[in-house]
């Protein structure tokens, strides 16, 4: 007789209502943040909202720093799925072009949410650290991850020329961004070269989304093509 892997339980009735609150708070949360800003983002306000009493919601999220961190995570996760569907419609074996439609869909995300953008990676807010050990840390690297996953099979290709005089004694601290990859024997001058591009993309994606060029420009995108372009010449992929 062949024995069967016992199917996984139903969750409970009790389990279900909780998962639903919690949705419910998270999706609140968000709205304020979108309407009001981050400082609206209150446990007392939501609580109004979705007409309960503050010590109420104390059983879903024990604090402010909780209920950011849970909001932060969604954001991390939604982001992270974004990005992958955008990979995903040009072939694995295209990491280029894959690059290219990621990095053009943060900018979209970004421009249409510039709020939860701004929670995620202006950091108005310190509950929104993403240290180990916060319920944001996990959905935050699995949302580099759609990135820097592109960067090292761009790298295996053989394009990317990291500079040769880096110091020896800060480039140590690049170690924690290499455990993050799938491919830990990629030298630490070339996650450098990966770090180094990341911040020319945020960067240009965050003065648009905060309105720092409206001073400059009435159509940034431009500035952000050619600042992409930039970028996949570093990482090896001009085309």
């Amino acid at each position: 007789m062949t024995s069967r892997a016992a199917a996984p339980a139903a969750p409970t009735r009790r389990h279900r209502v909780r998962e639903h609150a919690l949705d419910e708070i998270r999706r609140t949360a968000r709205r304020l943040l979108v309407e009001e800003g981050p400082g609206a983002v209150t446990l007392r306000a939501i609580a109004r909202e979705m007409g309960m009493t503050a010590p109420g919601l104390y059983r879903y999220y024990a604090s402010h720093h909780d209920l950011i961190q849970a909001l932060a995570a969604h954001l991390y996760d939604e982001l992270a799925t974004t990005l992958a569907a955008a990979r995903d419609e040009h072939p694995a074996s295209e990491p280029g072009p894959q690059m290219r439609a990621v990095c053009r869909e943060l900018r979209r995300w970004a421009l249409a949410h510039p709020r939860e953008f701004g929670l995620l990676f202006a950091k108005p807010l310190t509950d929104t650290d993403t240290a180990p050990g916060n319920a944001a840390h996990d959905p935050g690297w699995r949302f580099g991850g759609v990135i820097l996953e592109l960067m090292v099979r761009l790298w295996q290709r053989g394009g990317i020329r990291p500079p040769a005089d880096l110091d020896a004694a800060w480039i140590t601290q690049l170690h924690e961004v290499r455990e993050h990859l799938a491919d830990e024997d990629v030298p630490l001058e070339v996650v450098y070269v990966f770090v180094a591009c990341w911040a020319r993309l945020f960067g240009a994606i965050a003065v648009e989304a905060f309105g720092h060029l409206d001073f400059a420009l009435t159509d940034p995108e431009p500035l952000f093509e050619h600042t992409l372009q930039d970028v996949l010449t570093t990482l090896g992929d001009p085309n």
